[in-house]
């Protein structure tokens, strides 16, 4: 059985499209050990709930320094002994003790084509912001492996989305979410999973 672990930090609709897939049997042999959240509030945790996941909250402000929150964090994530731990929607700065015990275990789904609006600053409504203020015609999602840079790991997959007349960043954002990343995030979990 592979084991996930999924980050959150909001609504978690990614970690649904995740959940969905592994329960229709789309991404075989695979379980969602657990969800970790950077927030006691995320939505995320009650779609887990729903579905019977273990659900905790990791937040950094409970924690006096970094390296007391780098630590709580590895050692939550360690309990669970995942195979892949997926960042969907996770607002935290991965310290660099999980990344570096999680090499090559780790993706992130974000919501631009990478290189592009992407690093410190680009995430939720600004990359879509970003995009409609340069003019774009097309943009997309990135599934990537995590590395000590911000979005600069190897690109596992992309999808492109049409940037339509009349686009407000919140309806660039559904589209994006709907036409490219519920999509092509289960589709890395179950690529990977089969790669196991």
């Amino acid at each position: 059985m592979f084991k996930v672990v999924v980050l959150v930090s909001g609504g978690g609709t990614n970690l649904q499209a995740i959940i969905d897939k592994v329960e229709s049997g789309y991404i075989p042999d695979t379980k969602i050990a657990a969800v970790i959240s950077s927030s006691r509030k995320a939505f995320a945790l009650e779609r887990a709930a729903k579905h019977g996941i273990p659900g905790e909250a990791v937040v950094k402000k409970d924690f006096d320094t970094k390296e007391a929150f780098d630590k709580a964090l590895l050692e939550t994530l360690d309990k669970y002994a995942p195979d892949l731990v997926v960042l969907a929607g996770y607002l935290v700065i991965v310290p660099e003790i999980v990344i570096r015990k999680y090499a090559n275990k780790i993706i992130n789904i974000h919501p631009s084509l990478i290189p592009s609006f992407c690093g410190d600053g680009f995430y939720g409504l600004r990359v879509h912001e970003a995009v409609l203020a340069r003019g774009c015609k097309v943009t997309g999602a990135t599934v990537h492996f995590v590395d000590e840079g911000t979005d600069t790991g190897p690109i596992i997959k992309q999808k492109a989305v049409e940037v339509l007349p009349g686009d407000t960043p919140e309806i660039l954002q559904r589209r994006v979410m709907e036409q490219a990343e519920w999509i092509i995030l289960p589709e890395a979990v179950k690529e990977l999973a089969e790669r196991k």
